[in-house]
């Protein structure tokens, strides 16, 4: 779909752009940048060849995820073709437009199997006026226990992250409100932290490297640690264990259940075995979608579950 690209309208005023699947990522960011803006979600780009219509399919959203919503939050309206070949349009290109099934975030994180998106109309935001990382030596419990009760308090947060004893706590928004959540919750103020979120975002942090299989565990925020084998960064607030390990994606599937989640292999490993079972009823709604938009199979075949 690279060749399928522009932004086809954007109304900084609107807070609303609209693009092809095919439009590179970084031009999405540059042309909000100029007007002050960005994408709420921080997506990941993961090298150069990043594009719109692949960071829906996959659903990528960065640490801002939590506190300013998802990608499939953030998303406005979707077209695309189906496995039949027919041309769909879902949503629209404003604020308030869904009316029935909001089936434009049904194919956010669909990888492609129920239609192949040709275009994206997106929600932005106003770029914070400041950002500031502060820094806490906590273990992985009371880290926990921080990110999970900061979730409860009317404070500017948007991103926190853990990792071999160190808690990391964005704020952002306007300098006062900043400047009051910093004084409220104390710790040491971390000069590189606009450089930490970047790198964790795209995934240049030393504990991303080596070769044993990345996994990703989508959990429900909880003071409990996970007791999961191997190397572990807890982000999301505590929703989200990045794991390197060479262990079974049965015994990480049922360790993310224990906190109702479920367990992803994101990178590395065999491909075939990618993702935690689901229970019956979630296979089968599944299997009825994909009969729907593509009855015949032939969108990224055996990429989910079908």
């Amino acid at each position: 779909m690279t060749d399928y690209s522009g932004i086809v309208s954007y109304e900084p005023t609107e807070l609303v752009m609209t693009a092809r699947a095919g439009t590179p990522l970084s031009a999405i960011k540059d042309t909000l940048r100029e007007s002050g803006q960005m994408l709420p979600f921080e997506p990941p780009a993961f090298g150069l060849g990043a594009t719109l219509g692949g960071t829906i399919a996959c659903g990528f959203s960065g640490p801002a995820r939590p506190y300013r919503g998802a990608a499939r939050d953030l998303v406005l309206g979707i077209s695309c073709v189906s496995g039949r070949g027919e041309i769909l349009n879902f949503g629209g290109q404003v604020m308030k437009n869904v009316a029935g099934y909001d089936v434009s975030r049904l194919l956010v994180g669909s990888l492609g199997t129920l239609g192949i998106i040709t275009q994206v109309s997106l929600k932005v935001l106003p770029i914070p006026q400041i950002s500031v990382t502060q820094c806490f030596e906590l273990s992985a419990t009371a880290a926990l226990e921080r990110m999970t009760g900061l979730l409860t308090r009317p404070l500017p947060v948007t991103a926190s992250a853990w990792h071999d004893g160190l808690l990391r706590v964005r704020f952002s928004g306007v300098e006062a409100s900043v400047a009051a959540a910093i004084e409220a919750v104390e710790g040491e103020s971390d000069p590189a932290g606009d450089a930490f979120w970047d790198d964790l975002r795209e995934h240049r942090l030393s504990f991303f490297d080596g070769p044993a299989p990345l996994w990703r565990l989508s959990v429900k925020p909880q003071i409990q640690v996970l007791n999961v084998p191997g190397d572990f960064l807890i982000d999301w607030g505590g929703g989200v264990y990045w794991v390197k390990s060479d262990c079974l994606l049965e015994d990480l599937g049922k360790c993310a259940k224990t906190a109702g989640g479920h367990a992803t292999r994101f990178r590395g490993g065999d491909r075939t075995m990618g993702c935690s079972a689901l229970d019956g009823v979630s296979i089968r709604l599944n299997e009825r979608l994909k009969n729907a938009f593509d009855p015949h199979h032939v969108l990224n075949p055996g990429r989910l579950l079908i």
